[in-house]
């Protein structure tokens, strides 16, 4: 994807918050961006013309239990490929530096699963069921 460049490092936090809002997730203050980003097991930012327009994240505890987070492009970038671009790199990531058995997760928001699929992502129903617990 040329004039895209990949960032491997870890998200500043003044540009995480800013994706994050400007992309219709839920805003983190600045203590939970500060522990959270931190410690990332792998992140990733796309910049186009000098603006850093999406990113993607690993959590977990790099071994056993990994999950994909904050996947996000400005609107006015998304319906160029670039959700694919940021999934290739977190599973080029995967396939080579996590252990086989280490199960790796995400949460697909709308349409999204379709994305996901397409990196071998399955429903994890009717085996388990996601919950979560919001602070």
């Amino acid at each position: 994807m040329k004039n895209y460049k990949i960032i491997e490092q870890q998200i500043p936090i003044q540009i995480y918050q800013r994706l994050r809002v400007e992309c219709g997730l839920s805003r983190k203050t600045d203590e939970a961006s500060q522990v959270g980003l931190k410690n990332s097991i792998h992140s990733m930012m796309i910049e186009f013309e000098e603006e850093i327009i999406g990113m993607g994240r690993i959590i977990g505890d790099g071994g056993c239990f990994c999950q994909i987070v904050d996947i996000c492009i400005l609107p006015k970038q998304q319906g160029k490929g670039l959700g694919k671009l940021i999934m290739k790199n977190l599973t080029d990531f995967i396939n080579d530096n996590l252990p086989e058995s280490c199960y790796v997760s995400l949460i697909a928001d709308g349409n999204a699963s379709f994305l996901y699929e397409k990196f071998g992502f399955k429903e994890t129903m009717p085996e388990s069921k996601g919950m979560y617990l919001k602070k």
